[in-house]
């Protein structure tokens, strides 16, 4: 499978097919028939012999890929090994036609930039299915009053509608990065051994390039590899928006916080120890292979530089960290979306960790409400610090301690209004209404 090395758990076969070595050579061989056709227009290979080529032309399955890596033996050349089978079942003279003006790197880099494009459809449509998840989470919960936390600390109320659909816009912003990597990597390069078209016409070129659906482009005997590096950019931003959402899922199953859970079905084991256990698995494994995403990315830059017109130092890195990344990618998507669709909320428990910090969350109205009332910004600060440390310290109200202090002189209207849940909320829906423009694509 073109060197990947992701373990048949996170493989989806749709995503693997795409990169098996049957596809790979199926490509290989459209690439050359196509290119033999082409220059059959051109009146360069004889038309007859063109057509034969195609007629007689190998199915490739899984006995082809066979008689290509016991010929490699002898080669050497996996491109090489592949054109001498291709030939010798055609036959000639029509198949000494085949690669005709061609280097390998025409054949190998137009095939993975059409794996490549081919991959990033099978992305894009789960990151579609993923967004209208959250869009859907994010309105369901629009209400449901939560705590925001900053460093971990009880901050301000907020909702979880609010939080889903910053993911929500999130992965919108992700799927455009991945819409401009699929521009960049769907491109064909069929013009020779240092890309000057000495033996092949741009003709050819541009009718393969045609046929295939991809952008016939300038390149040395390599297409560049920045293009494939903004594929593996937009892979790893992914999975990093994909991390940063299961980190969070993560916190909020913590015994002690307690507010979303992950489904769990029937006959599902949390732990061989302890019965128990309920545990984060999917969003941690979703952390997990975010790791090795990033860590193509540093792959994939390194492979821009290359000697002069072309050299392999990046060939076998890439059959590892190209098929890899999109099978990884495409599977955390997945991954992701059956998380969403299947999270438990815990609105109750959301509203009792709210009201557990005894108030002090309003410190900030408080604070404002202070300074209106003609108390210096700092002088406001420090008493309601201290009234709020008091609060914490003592187990009470942070409005019963405000009370109780005579340096505090807000009447019960400001009082009410600084405590007003709905005052803190009231501008949310901008968040929420921002994600449920978000277009499906």
């Amino acid at each position: 499978m073109c060197g990947a090395l992701v373990i048949e758990r996170y493989a989806l076969a749709e995503m693997q097919e795409i990169f098996s070595d049957r596809s790979k050579f199926a490509r290989f061989l459209e690439i050359e028939l196509l290119a033999t056709d082409a220059q059959a227009k051109l009146g360069i290979v004889p038309q007859v012999e063109a057509q034969t080529c195609r007629a007689k032309a190998p199915l490739v399955d899984e006995a082809f890929v066979q008689r290509v890596a016991e010929r490699e033996l002898v080669t050497d050349h996996d491109v090489a090994a592949f054109v001498d089978v291709v030939q010798a079942t055609i036959g000639m003279p029509a198949g000494a036609w085949i690669h005709h003006g061609l280097t390998s790197t025409d054949v190998v880099d137009t095939a993975w930039c059409w794996m490549l494009k081919d991959a990033t459809e099978l992305i894009l449509g789960a990151m579609n299915e993923l967004i209208a998840q959250l869009q859907e989470l994010s309105q369901l919960h629009r209400d449901t009053v939560m705590i925001g936390r900053t460093h971990g600390i009880h901050a301000e109320p907020t909702t979880f509608g609010a939080k889903v659909a910053l993911w929500a816009l999130q992965v919108d912003r992700d799927r455009s990065r991945m819409v401009a990597a699929r521009a960049a990597i769907a491109v064909c390069k069929l013009s020779g051994a240092v890309g000057t078209y000495s033996n092949v016409s741009p003709e050819v070129e541009a009718y393969v390039a045609s046929s295939l659906g991809l952008t016939a482009v300038p390149a040395t005997q390599v297409v560049a590899r920045d293009r494939h590096a903004e594929f593996l950019w937009a892979c790893a931003s992914l999975g990093s928006t994909i991390e940063a959402i299961a980190v969070e899922l993560r916190h909020l199953q913590r015994t002690e916080v307690s507010e979303v859970r992950e489904g769990f079905k029937v006959g599902q084991k949390g732990s061989s120890a302890m019965p128990h256990k309920r545990n984060p698995i999917s969003a941690e494994t979703l952390t997990g292979l975010s790791r090795v995403l990033r860590s193509n990315l540093q792959t994939g830059l390194q492979n821009v530089a290359l000697w002069h017109e072309r050299d392999i130092s990046h060939s076998s890195a890439e059959r590892i960290v190209l098929p890899d990344s999109a099978m990884l990618a495409y599977y955390i998507t997945k991954r992701l979306t059956k998380l969403i669709a299947g999270l438990e909320v815990d609105k109750e428990r959301m509203l009792e960790n709210l009201a557990s910090s005894f108030g002090v969350v309003f410190s900030q109205p408080v604070l404002l409400a202070l300074v209106s009332s003609g108390m210096s910004r700092d002088d406001a600060y420090r008493i309601v610090q201290e009234d709020a440390t008091i609060a914490w310290r003592d187990r009470v109200q942070l409005r019963e301690v405000l009370e109780k202090d005579s340096r505090v002189k807000l009447s019960e209207k400001q009082l009410n209004d600084a405590f007003d849940l709905r005052r803190s909320l009231v501008h949310t829906s901008k968040t929420l209404d921002a994600a449920s423009r978000i277009a499906q694509s």
